[in-house]
């Protein structure tokens, strides 16, 4: 018998994020270990900006979003923050709410030249890549893709 097809667009979700995304997906313990670097990182973030003015996006966001821009291979700014608006998976991973407005790309962009010009993303991913559960998983991989190699 052919299921009906149900339109419900309910005002409230009752289901956290954090239920949506699969125990095992890889964000899982990549955002674990995104986390442990941004916390060591918290201090450098408080030296790039000032204590007055209109607060700007969050560093933390920043440099999630770009970790999703790369791994997800998404061209611009303007895609990244398109998908971040309906990607529940994006928005689990970077901490946002379903209900967080996302930012303007050009507002993203501005926010995101300060981390790269202070070297800041570049002392995150050398930290990320130092950890010793990184590394580890680096060398495992680079010897699988040696060992497949070497049978062809």
């Amino acid at each position: 018998m052919r299921g009906e097809q149900s339109r419900s667009e309910g005002l409230f979700s009752y289901i956290r994020l954090e239920e949506r995304v699969a125990a095992d997906h890889p964000l899982r313990v990549i955002r674990m270990l995104v986390n442990e670097v941004l916390g060591q990182l918290s201090n450098r973030f408080a030296e790039l900006y000032s204590h007055t003015g209109r607060p700007s996006i969050a560093p933390e966001y920043l440099l999630r979003a770009m970790l999703l821009q790369a791994f997800f291979t998404i061209r611009s700014e303007r895609q990244l923050m398109e998908q971040i608006n309906y990607n529940l998976l994006f928005r689990w991973f970077l901490g946002l709410s379903i209900d967080d407005p996302v930012w303007d790309a050009s507002v993203f962009s501005k926010n995101r030249d300060r981390l790269l010009e202070a070297d800041v993303a570049q002392e995150f991913l050398a930290t990320l890549l130092s950890l010793p559960k990184v590394k580890r998983r680096i060398t495992s991989l680079s010897m699988e893709r040696s060992s497949r190699r070497g049978h062809r």
